[in-house]
């Protein structure tokens, strides 16, 4: 079984990183990225292919270790986090093998091994978590259904209800609204308003603009190092977003919410 995780309030710092520094064989790929990030709070991380999004994602994770500086997950190290399932990741579907003969089920109940014993057997309230976090993404009806026979926005639902299974209390999410149906991505924005009232907090990447001025209590700015951090009203300018993504012109970047009146 999982250590018991240490009582949580709402002023509590879910995510803590410090100079971070990040190499790949000499080659930096991300240099003193500093961020904190408190208990319910909604967080978009926005910046160009290649900008270090997936590297701070990875060092987030553990699966890749700072050469400098350090991250803190509920003021643990990430090692100590992992252990207590605190940081779960929501991939981007099209990154994910479809062809493997698994059932929906069976990929939500992946987030419920961290707290198994060794053989994975689960228990009672492992498959009141699956059904539970099934519920809350509308699923449940195609549990038995292979993963591979799902839509894309299906499949990010399916693996949003993993992350709920775990039960984390740091969800980071690759791109979720990339490919996705209107349906899935109100459901999505819906329940990350919830994930927030539950003192989750939420790293999104995303290359979605309107996302970030819609819901985004804050966000990341980056560019192999975080160029500017904070509340949203006040970081997500036309000049910041013109440093972010190499100088395009504001007017680019910054263009009208789109509007979702026609769509069905």
């Amino acid at each position: 079984m999982s250590a018991a995780r240490p009582p949580l309030g709402p002023d509590r710092l879910r995510i803590e990183a410090d100079q971070v520094c990040v190499d790949y064989n000499g080659t930096m790929a991300l240099h003193d990225a500093s961020l904190r990030l408190e208990a319910g709070c909604i967080c978009g991380l926005v910046g160009m292919n290649g900008a270090g999004k997936t590297t701070l994602f990875k060092a987030l994770m553990g699966f890749l270790r700072p050469s400098k500086g350090y991250i803190r997950i509920n003021g643990l190290s990430v090692r100590q986090a992992q252990r207590q399932q605190a940081v779960a990741y929501v991939p981007q579907s099209d990154g994910v093998d479809c062809a493997f003969p698994v059932s929906v089920w069976d990929v939500v109940m992946m987030g419920r091994y961290g707290s198994m014993n060794l053989l994975r057997v689960a228990g009672a309230s492992d498959r009141a978590a699956v059904h539970h976090a099934l519920e809350r993404v509308e699923l449940l009806e195609l549990r038995d259904r292979p993963i591979g026979a799902l839509s894309g926005g299906q499949r990010k639902r399916a693996f949003l209800a993993r992350a709920i299974a775990q039960d984390a209390s740091v969800l980071l999410l690759d791109e979720p609204f990339n490919g996705v149906d209107v349906r899935t991505e109100k459901l999505m924005a819906d329940l990350f308003m919830q994930f927030r009232k539950e003192q989750r907090s939420i790293l999104i990447s995303t290359h979605d603009l309107s996302h970030v001025r819609n819901f985004c209590d804050r966000v990341v700015l980056i560019n192999k190092t975080v160029l500017a951090y904070g509340e949203t009203s006040e970081v997500f300018t036309p000049e910041n977003l013109s440093l972010t993504f190499g100088g395009l012109p504001p007017n680019l970047l910054m263009g009208p919410t789109p509007s979702r009146e026609n769509e069905r």
